[in-house]
């Protein structure tokens, strides 16, 4: 079988190529690719190249697929597999597999190390390890991005999971987020921060009491509150406050405040940027944990840290990347049992808008950018669909769709797509 993938050959250096797939192994699994959501660690990847960690350093010779936020369809399962996996089942895949068996040892990953595995194709033959380490996983819920999304998801349910607080006097370590506690998510408007709201407020078991979401972009925040707004946190028994910090003198000493001077038990910083982790310092309360979320570029980055605190009202800090295969299981549940990412999605757009895309991800505003890997369109901005449609009826279809869902993607909108993406 023929596939259209985007294959990574060096830094910077991206190609759509249509090549024939070898014929499975009977530990191997054919798949349809129907979307992926470009990562900034796609981005990372591409401008590393053979020195970032999870890519082959013979890159240049056997080119990698890119993309590891997909979901699709089984087409054929191997005979090892067919037990588990069968043609038509709807599967997203947890990336981080853990497995030595892998191109570049542990950190070997679908969209990074594979040459036939990536998100950005259009049919793809995923390797034994994947389904080894229990990272193909079944999806239950209606339409497909919900599934690609869970990937994003599961690294926001890990990091709260990874959060943990201690007891005066005991050595005991208690995981997760203080039940009826206080969060700050600081910076936390973007894809990622939006993903962290939706979870911490809809999430079945444990929740802050107060939560407050900070950005200095008042755009990014209305629209965050539109989304995820504090009536309906409210509902969960939630007080939400989006807050515009670069509006105050003293913001420490402000956010500090709203808690009666004593501070948040769980706090997490969303973009790495040393300024705000050394506010989140200064934020955390007696046995606060800073979870330290962003990937910074860096290998040097650093930022102060207030040890006099750690020491005398034990503070501490974490830091998470990505999530694992118990996250992912209860992100999919989630999607099943009807949360909705589309919040996270500001972009929609086809295999050929893949590589531009994803060299300048940091330079496109908005938030995640869904790739349609059997259509060619440019990416797009949900926005744009209404001035788009004057002129192609199948624009004016999605702008209507989309406009009825508050503005956003959705199962509908994306069966019409997949419908009418020919006269687009």
């Amino acid at each position: 079988m023929k596939t259209k993938a985007i294959r990574l050959y060096g830094k910077n250096d991206l190609r759509l190529e249509e090549f024939e797939l070898p014929a499975i192994k009977d530990n191997e699994i054919l798949a349809k690719v129907v979307c992926d959501s470009i990562c900034m660690s796609s981005y990372k990847a591409t401008h590393e190249a053979d020195i970032h960690k999870r890519v082959p350093r013979d890159v240049a010779r056997n080119p990698v697929i890119i993309g590891h936020e997909f979901a699709g369809e089984i087409v054929e399962a191997g005979s090892k597999w067919k037990d588990k996996f069968k043609a038509g089942d709807k599967f997203s895949i947890q990336p981080a597999l853990n497995d030595e068996n892998g191109p570049v040892g542990l950190l070997s990953a679908p969209g990074y190390s594979y040459q036939y595995t990536g998100g950005d194709a259009t049919y793809v033959i995923i390797p034994n390890e994947v389904m080894e380490n229990d990272c193909l996983l079944h999806y239950t819920g209606k339409g497909f991005y919900p599934a690609s999304l869970s990937e994003p998801l599961s690294c926001v349910i890990g990091a709260m999971h990874a959060n943990y607080h201690t007891e005066q006097g005991s050595y005991t370590h208690h995981m997760e987020i203080k039940d009826g506690g206080n969060m700050a998510i600081l910076a936390g408007v973007g894809p990622m921060g939006l993903a962290a709201i939706n979870y911490a407020i809809h999430r079945p078991d444990r929740k802050p009491r107060f939560l407050i979401v900070t950005d200095i972009d008042q755009t990014r925040l209305d629209r965050a509150e539109s989304l995820y707004s504090p009536e309906e946190a409210a509902k969960n028994g939630i007080e939400l406050k989006y807050i515009n910090t670069g509006k105050m003198e003293n913001p420490a000493a402000e956010l500090k405040a709203l808690t009666g001077g004593k501070g948040y038990d769980d706090v997490f910083v969303f973009a790495p940027v040393a300024p705000i982790i050394e506010q989140a310092d200064a934020l955390l309360a007696v046995d606060g944990c800073l979870n330290f979320f962003a990937g910074p570029a860096k290998t040097d980055f650093k930022a102060s840290f207030n040890f006099y605190n750690v020491h005398y009202a034990r503070t501490h800090i974490v830091g998470t990347s990505g999530g694992n295969n118990d996250d992912m299981v209860e992100a999919l549940e989630m999607m099943s049992n009807g949360l909705d990412p589309a919040g996270l999605v500001t972009h929609i757009g086809g295999i050929n808008a893949v590589i531009d895309t994803t060299l300048n991800l940091p330079n496109i505003p908005g938030g995640k950018k869904l790739i349609y890997t059997h259509i060619d369109m440019p990416l797009t901005a949900i926005s744009e669909f209404e001035s788009k449609g004057q002129t192609n009826p199948v624009y004016a279809g999605l702008h209507k769709l989309c406009a009825a869902n508050n503005g956003l993607w959705n199962v509908e909108a994306e069966e019409y797509l997949l419908a009418n993406a020919g006269k687009l």
